[in-house]
């Protein structure tokens, strides 16, 4: 099946242990998502920096993946949230990782003022088939998520980026109890099956 190319993100300062950098690494070591693509995935846990994009997205899409899964943490939200749209926006508000800010406006002066993925509907339906209260959102922030998301938007590949919320502490159920699995547990198993739906779409493209 097509190479999938699965990103996070490292810590930000006020997120030091981003946990969406340890859902992509554990999405990718899933067996169950390697049995269903025929290969491992590809993974990248970006810094949370504006340059990175030049340094590490940038090669990774020159790669050429045939589909990409954005995983990112929104710390005010409840709900995991599958976003439609990335917004030629940056805002001069929230310094990267490395105290930068984004130099203008725009990230393309003459992009488009969005870029929409046509894979987000499709990623919803079966992360909610998955047992996951998915929501739909236009909005992925000023921030490296949107930013990212926007690049990985103009290859064409089907892509879509999904927000998770910070993941509540619990301690994982003992053999037998009924407590609920760990939230990273049931989003890994909920994102196998979006990144199915990705890989699929993408080995449909010409």
């Amino acid at each position: 099946m097509s190479r999938l190319l699965i990103t996070g993100f490292g810590p930000f300062p006020t997120v030091p242990d981003n946990p969406s950098g340890r859902l992509a690494r554990r999405l990718a070591a899933a067996p169950h998502l390697r049995r269903l693509l025929g290969r491992a995935p590809d993974c990248l846990v970006l810094e949370t920096r504006y340059g990175a994009l030049d340094t590490q997205l940038a090669p990774a899409l020159a790669r050429r993946p045939r589909a990409v899964l954005m995983i990112g943490v929104a710390a005010r939200r409840s709900r995991v949230c599958v976003e439609t749209r990335a917004v030629n926006r940056v805002s001069r508000l929230f310094p990267d990782a490395s105290g930068a800010v984004g130099r203008f406006l725009a990230f393309e002066p003459d992009g488009p003022a969005q870029r929409r993925s046509g894979a987000a509907a499709q990623v919803r339906v079966a992360l909610k088939r998955a047992g996951l209260d998915a929501a739909a959102s236009r909005d992925a922030g000023r921030y490296l998520c949107n930013a990212s998301y926007y690049r990985v938007l103009a290859t064409g590949c089907p892509a879509v980026f999904v927000h998770i919320p910070m993941p509540p502490r619990t301690r994982r159920p003992k053999a037998g109890g009924g407590r609920r699995p760990p939230a990273l547990d049931r989003w890994t198993e909920a994102l196998i099956e979006a990144a199915r739906v990705l890989a699929l779409r993408g080995r449909a493209l010409p």
